[in-house]
């Protein structure tokens, strides 16, 4: 159901340089690029994810409480994803570990506009 997210950005070129590092782990690059947008994904593939200054001109900001989920296969995928998020101007939210005793396994971080983002995988309970 859902094609992609959006994600405001006050600096398009250093949100290209950050949203660049982490698509390498889900094997996609830039799909669609504007003046004001950059999306990255595989055309008619999972949903995608992009970074855009505002379109009204005001600047952009983090929505409190919002929230954009990354699925991954493996819990050192998980890790290698968080690690290159904070190599690119990222901050820590939570580090990669599981949470709870479902199996969920994820790790949280924000973009270097604020913007909060998780990465995760489901591992079957030992």
């Amino acid at each position: 159901m859902i094609g992609y997210v959006t994600l405001g950005t006050n600096d398009l070129p250093r949100a290209a340089a950050f949203y660049d590092a982490i698509a390498t782990h889900f094997g996609v690059g830039r799909m669609m690029e504007f003046e004001t947008f950059i999306g990255w994904g595989e055309a008619g593939g999972a949903p995608g994810i992009a970074a855009t200054k505002p379109f009204d001109g005001e600047k952009a900001t983090a929505g409190n409480g919002t929230m954009v989920a990354l699925q991954v296969e493996t819990p050192e995928t998980v890790k290698a994803v968080y690690d290159t998020a904070l190599a690119h101007g990222g901050s820590d939210e939570g580090a990669p570990g599981p949470r709870g005793e479902d199996g969920f396994h994820a790790a949280y971080f924000r973009d270097p506009d604020g913007n909060k983002l998780n990465v995760f995988c489901m591992v079957k309970p030992a």
